[in-house]
């Protein structure tokens, strides 16, 4: 995910517009959300050169694959990120990303945005039901509100048990 910036290295006050994409050679994201391999980024925005490197601003838009964290039925969705990014001419710190003769690479702060806001339990939908306890089916809103509680089956011997109210009684 190389950029040629040759036309902005030293000069600052240029700007050039962006508009790429990208095709991951491998997948980004664990767990029950991820962007998969052979997925494409869409990148649009502005390249600037400023005094300290070279200023990245715009937005990434791709599909991530995820499973409900409910239902755990799988499902598609689409993720837009904006990001802002300094590549420096001499970056000093482990987390500064730099220019590189006259390219940057996008991979790492792009594969930051991304991965960072892919969801950490996603859903299929919002009122997504889940699954039923007992059956392990994928419970519909149907389902759900025709759903009786269980009986804890330590209690289960009361239920033939009945308490008789009379007080027409003996007493006592």
């Amino acid at each position: 995910m190389l950029l040629n910036v040759r036309d902005l290295v030293h000069r600052p006050g240029e700007m050039r517009e962006l508009q790429q994409e990208y095709v991951l050679a491998e997948p980004w994201g664990e767990g029950l959300a991820a962007v998969a391999a052979g997925s494409t980024i869409a990148v649009n925005g502005r390249a600037e050169s400023v005094h300290e490197g070279i200023l990245l601003t715009g937005d990434a838009a791709t599909e991530f694959d995820a499973e409900c964290g409910r239902c755990l039925q799988h499902f598609t969705e689409t993720l837009q990120v904006d990001f802002t990014e300094l590549f420096a001419y001499n970056p000093t710190e482990a987390d500064e990303y730099g220019v590189h003769g006259d390219h940057v690479n996008l991979e790492p702060p792009l594969r930051d945005a991304i991965v960072l806001a892919l969801p950490f339990q996603p859903v299929c939908r919002a009122d997504c039901f889940g699954l039923d306890p007992d059956s392990g089916e994928r419970l519909t809103s149907e389902a759900a509100a025709e759903a009786t509680p269980a009986v804890d089956p330590r209690w289960a011997a009361l239920a033939g048990f009945s308490v008789d109210n009379d007080k027409s009684g003996a007493e006592h």
